[in-house]
């Protein structure tokens, strides 16, 4: 039996079996290191964050994306984008230095078990661990308009299923949202020759700011901190104290997540975005018809106008929404059992990212909810990996040898269940 196995191996997963595999602890990995970065990301893309917020984590801080460009002779420097391939590149050679080898199948399943869970890979071997930490990331949360769903695979899509739009080449596409995935795939796009165009909600589109240096006198620090997510003293909340978002009452932290960091585009892809797509502001794709083809979409505007696009294929760049009943692999039981926060469907994390079923873990995504918005990015899991594993070890607990599980201690954070199951521990 294993203390613990994490589930997913992009940037969450390796950096928590990082720290748990320093900490003694009998860890195992599941997942393809990288898979969502390599397999759902074309070339051509860059990251949005700054080099130096875009670290994996391990005990040391010694494996760092500084150091790893150090040994490519690449400098990695601020105000320079860094390559979505570069950074997968990166957390490849991150799991070969810093991380336990990963078991490179597909979890299908999770269920409570004897002492712990019962974990089913997809060619159907059961593994048995003490706990678990789901670092999943974005790939089961996909979010698509109504309007769109059901609707054949070369018709319509998600921004995050395509590894490369050259099949797009030549025709037209049309690009639902505003956010960086919607504008830097419009951009990619129109500049392979591809007629795109950008359907929004919002009246505007909102590009960031070039950030300011890192050296800044004291009074324009104090006025606008650099942080992982961006300048600003809000910003500051959401990246270096999600502790303190996660105080917030569940109702605000609900509503903070859905609405924080809004749609933006890279000051850097400004330039090459306008005057090369098309942009349809305040419109949504309220019907969406197969046709010659094709296909011919509804547009909506926010002052009841209907216009019709016809166009060869549109992508849904609508983001990820981590709610439970798109988490598949959780048995039934499970899943039906989790707090939730606020009225979201978004699980509820102790401060030490467990979950209201006592040994389920949760990273990423799925624990931003609770903590905030950088969770949302690969800055949070730097905040992550230390305090999860630390949870882990509390429920594990220690006594000399083999850390075994043991009931929750007096005072420590513990969240209430709905529905746990018998014999689920203390």
């Amino acid at each position: 039996m294993y203390d613990l196995v994490v589930v997913g191996a992009g940037p969450y997963g390796l950096s928590i079996a990082a720290h748990a595999a320093r900490a003694g602890l009998d860890v195992k990995v599941f997942g393809r290191p990288m898979a969502s970065w390599l397999d759902h990301m074309p070339p051509g893309m860059f990251l949005k964050s700054e080099p130096w917020a875009s670290n994996l984590s391990d005990p040391d801080g010694a494996h760092t994306l500084a150091a790893y460009a150090e040994t490519l002779g690449t400098p990695s420097r601020h105000g320079v984008p860094v390559p979505v391939r570069f950074f997968a590149a990166y957390g490849l050679w991150f799991a070969r230095r810093a991380a336990p080898p990963a078991d490179e199948r597909e979890v299908v399943s999770v269920r409570p078990g004897p002492g712990g869970f019962v974990l089913t890979t997809a060619d159907g071997e059961p593994v048995v661990a003490r706990t678990v930490a789901l670092a999943v990331g974005v790939m089961p949360f996909v979010d698509v308009p109504d309007a769109l769903r059901g609707l054949p695979a070369e018709l319509a899509s998600h921004s995050s299923h395509h590894a490369d739009l050259g099949r797009f080449a030549g025709r037209d596409v049309t690009v639902v949202g505003a956010g960086q995935a919607a504008l830097e795939t419009a951009a990619l796009l129109a500049e392979q020759g591809t007629s795109v165009r950008v359907v929004a909600r919002s009246s505007a589109l909102n590009w960031n700011t070039l950030p300011p240096p890192l050296e800044r006198p004291l009074p324009e620090r104090l006025r606008g901190p650099h942080t992982g997510l961006g300048c600003g003293w809000k910003n500051w909340l959401y990246a270096e104290a999600p502790g303190a978002f996660r105080r917030l009452p569940a109702a605000t932290r609900a509503r903070v997540f859905t609405s924080a960091l809004g749609p933006a585009g890279a000051w850097w892809l400004r330039e090459r975005f306008e005057g090369a797509v098309e942009v349809r502001l305040g419109e949504r794709v309220a019907a969406a018809q197969p046709a010659g083809g094709g296909l011919r979409l509804g547009l909506a505007g926010a002052d009841g106008t209907r216009t019709e696009v016809e166009t060869d294929h549109v992508i849904a760049a609508t983001g990820f929404t981590p709610a439970l009943d798109r988490l598949g692999l959780l048995a039934p039981e499970l899943r039906g059992s989790l707090a939730t926060v606020g009225g979201s469907e978004g699980p509820e994390a102790s401060g030490l990212f467990e979950s209201s079923y006592p040994g389920l873990f949760l990273a990423g995504l799925l624990s931003a909810p609770s903590f905030g918005p950088s969770m949302r990015f690969v800055y949070g899991a730097t905040y992550t990996a230390e305090r999860l594993v630390r949870g882990v070890r509390r429920r594990l607990g220690a006594s000399g040898g083999a850390p075994r599980l043991i009931p929750q201690r007096a005072g420590a954070e513990k969240l209430p269940a709905r529905g746990r199951p018998a014999g689920a521990a203390p």
